[in-house]
């Protein structure tokens, strides 16, 4: 089993579909970025699949530009041709923890009671705990520097 934790910002809303049989389905479009040296970053598109509702309540506060951190199964990874001719590759995984992050954007990082966590805000690099969900939302951002390509 290919095991990821990924940390990024969702590119677009969280889309729901159901299966022929009922069963739900949640796409995420998620954008991670690696670094390239001293020439910048690069942007990596995911697309995270979360089947059923374990994580509907949390999903409900997921919007375009959200921080997220994802653990789940990696899926292998399938080439295609975009819109101008060029091979891009299409990187994906099955979700089984969600968590908000708390490296998002800006400085308003509260929780869900509103008041706020002062462990993450003091140290921004601390570890994550992939076991437990931090209830942490981010300024929102719908400005994404790459497009989508799904």
């Amino acid at each position: 089993m290919n095991t990821l934790i990924l940390a990024g910002h969702l590119g677009a809303d969280p889309e729901v579909r159901f299966t022929s049989s009922g069963q739900k389905v949640t796409t995420l479009r998620l954008a991670t970025k690696t670094r390239k040296g001293s020439s910048g970053e690069d942007t990596i598109w995911w697309r995270v699949t979360v089947w059923g509702e374990q994580f509907d309540k949390m999903i409900s506060y997921l919007k375009k530009g959200s921080s997220v951190v994802v653990v789940g199964e990696m899926s292998k990874p399938e080439m295609f041709t975009d819109k101008n001719g060029n091979t891009q590759i299409s990187m994906s995984m099955t979700a089984s923890q969600i968590q908000f992050s708390p490296f998002g954007r800006g400085g308003s990082q509260n929780n869900q009671g509103g008041s706020r966590d002062e462990s993450f805000q003091e140290n921004p690099h601390a570890g994550v705990s992939v076991g437990e969900m931090q209830n942490f939302s981010s300024d929102q951002s719908s400005s994404m520097d790459d497009e989508i390509p799904f």
